[in-house]
């Protein structure tokens, strides 16, 4: 049974049931999801195990854990200061499409050419800008030392476009370790391709382009979103959209040698 090419094959189907089957259980049982965000979680985790590679799926669930914990990290102080989105900390199907629908789009494009060697790179820099931007807005929310990022100005936390110290520091965790897994990801299935020197360099690149992704949406949010020109979700896909490419020029460059 092969469980290490990516596709609609036996073996990586079943590895991907497997993963979403835990994934199911585990919402449920730590209220990660709503019920149509477990629906739409199933079916994002199908297109991105079974057109991609379970290796994929792993780094989403991955994302999908680690943003569910920062959530809940002083939660009870972030409801008192009405920076929760629910009163339990569950995040609805809007969140799973807002972050994960684009690194869905990379599986499918990568199926459709078949080309899972650099499909790995762009999805992990899509799923990097995602954790980056969750990471800064859970753990920063909670910082009083916050700047506009466009004026650098003091600013209330919680605001649009505002950062602070402890936020950056979230964001870069949260990119590298998205860049990690995907250093994983590309070891099980492609290690034979490239050298483990390639590997580290795009996953540098990975982690670089997740925290910028991260700044990006700040910027977005200042800008557009508190004049209500963007919403928060398309703020978020414009900015996984530009990890995303960035990713792919850097591949098509030929600067990995």
């Amino acid at each position: 049974m092969d469980v290490l090419s990516g596709g609609l094959n036996q073996g990586n189907l079943i590895v991907t049931s497997v993963l979403l089957i835990g994934l199911v259980i585990t919402s449920r049982q730590a209220k990660m999801l709503d019920g149509p965000g477990i629906l739409a979680a199933t079916a994002l985790g199908f297109v991105v195990g079974g057109m991609g590679h379970w290796t994929w799926l792993l780094i989403l669930l991955s994302f999908l854990l680690s943003s569910h914990k920062a959530t809940k990290w002083r939660f009870d102080e972030k409801m008192t200061r009405g920076m929760s989105e629910s009163e339990d900390g569950h995040r609805s199907y809007g969140n799973v499409i807002a972050n994960g629908g684009l690194p869905g789009i990379v599986a499918i494009i990568s199926f459709i050419t078949e080309d899972w060697y650099n499909g790995i790179w762009m999805f992990g820099a899509a799923v990097a800008v995602a954790s980056s931007d969750t990471f800064a807005s859970e753990i920063g929310c909670l910082d009083d030392n916050v700047r506009m990022i466009t004026t650098m100005k003091p600013c209330e936390p919680g605001v649009n476009g505002g950062f602070s110290p402890s936020g950056q520091k979230a964001a870069f965790f949260g990119s590298a370790m998205i860049s990690v897994l995907t250093f994983v990801a590309w070891m099980v299935t492609n290690a034979d391709i490239d050298s483990i020197m390639i590997g580290v360099q795009k996953t540098i690149i990975v982690a670089i382009i997740g925290w910028l992704g991260c700044q990006m949406d700040s910027v977005l949010g200042a800008v557009f979103e508190n004049r209500g020109y963007l919403t928060k979700g398309s703020v978020n896909g414009i900015s996984i959209t530009c990890g995303m490419l960035a990713m792919w020029m850097m591949l098509s460059s030929g600067i990995f040698v």
